[in-house]
């Protein structure tokens, strides 16, 4: 009989993420250790032991990866005015509190988005966040074929393309911001192309009118289109303003039908600071809305999941949060 051999021990290291069972997932790593023991030629036995680790120095050859540090957005739409009853200096108090992206989701100032009044009722509130503000086209800034906002914003900010949609990229994910009101056709083959080029996981839209909504105002069917193709694409989120209300709807496909595996979470947040809206008949897949509190959605965007929070302007309670696995 030949002489049994014996080997020497060989540990494995692998990190892996962790995800639990109801959708949602956490920042934590694993390290999985793989024994592998020979006893002889042709028999080994294979243990496996999961151990949560502590990020080690980056030089080391089993040092566990730590998780880049979450994107942070807050804004909403339908802000600023300046009669006494609207409540933008309230919500721009909060943006005070909060660092990252800003975003308006289009009618940043009434009554008609002019240089005046945005320099006298919109800059004094919000306005002291402009450097940082990503913003969207409304149809309230059109009303002055959208000279105000241009100027305002400018255009490294608010047209890098010469065109009021376009896109950019904030740690982790794609942003979107899309122009509600014209151009529906030129701008879809643009979006097709964007996000044909998009290599990253997760995927917001940004804009005015909403997709779906309760409000005294109908969606229009010309943003139908658009929303077919972020579907498409695997997009996950959709936050748009126009009704002065806040809502927030199951993920859905285009035909409105609950979607949970490829579908999108639409928000409406048009609580910026103009006076509130009535709200028309409920509709399936609502989950939650209200048009009793203005405030401010503040997205917390990791590499593979989102989290939301709607948070009131001082002196009111109402709040709305949750976290959600992108695509």
């Amino acid at each position: 009989m030949g002489e049994r051999s014996r080997h020497s021990c060989t540990l494995v290291y692998l990190v892996l993420r962790s995800n639990s069972p109801n959708n949602s997932s956490t920042e934590d790593y694993i390290l999985i250790h793989y024994r592998h023991v020979a006893l002889a030629a042709g028999a080994f036995t294979l243990s496996c032991t999961d151990t949560p680790q502590q990020p080690s120095s980056p030089r080391s050859p089993n040092a566990a990866l730590t998780a880049p540090p979450p994107a942070i957005m807050v804004g909403a739409g339908d802000i600023a005015g300046c009669p006494s009853n609207y409540r933008d200096e309230a919500t721009a108090r909060i943006l005070d509190t909060i660092p990252g992206t800003v975003f308006t989701l289009g009618d940043a100032v009434y009554e008609d988005g002019t240089a005046a009044e945005f320099a006298n009722c919109y800059a004094p509130s919000w306005g002291r966040h402009r450097t940082r503000t990503r913003p969207a086209i409304g149809n309230h800034e059109y009303h002055n074929s959208g000279f105000g906002y241009f100027g305002y914003f400018g255009n490294a900010r608010s047209r890098p393309l010469g065109k009021a949609y376009y896109s950019y990229n904030l740690g982790d994910w794609h942003i979107v911001v899309l122009d509600s009101e014209r151009t529906m056709t030129e701008q879809a083959t643009w979006l097709k192309a964007d996000l044909a080029a998009n290599r990253r996981r997760c995927t917001m839209a940004y804009l005015h009118q909403p997709i779906f909504s309760t409000g005294d105002l109908l969606p229009p069917a010309r943003l139908k289109p658009l929303y077919t193709i972020l579907y498409n694409a695997g997009a996950d989120v959709v936050v748009t303003g126009h009704n002065h209300i806040y809502e927030r709807f199951k993920p859905q496909n285009p035909a409105g039908q609950a979607d949970w595996e490829r579908g999108l979470r639409a928000f409406v947040v048009g609580t910026g600071g103009a006076p509130l809206l009535p709200m028309r008949a409920t509709t399936p897949n609502l989950e939650v809305r209200q048009n009793h509190t203005h405030g401010v959605i503040k997205f917390t965007l990791y590499w593979n999941r989102y989290r939301w929070d709607f948070i009131p302007v001082a002196g009111k309670t109402w709040k709305d949060s949750g976290t959600t696995v992108c695509h």
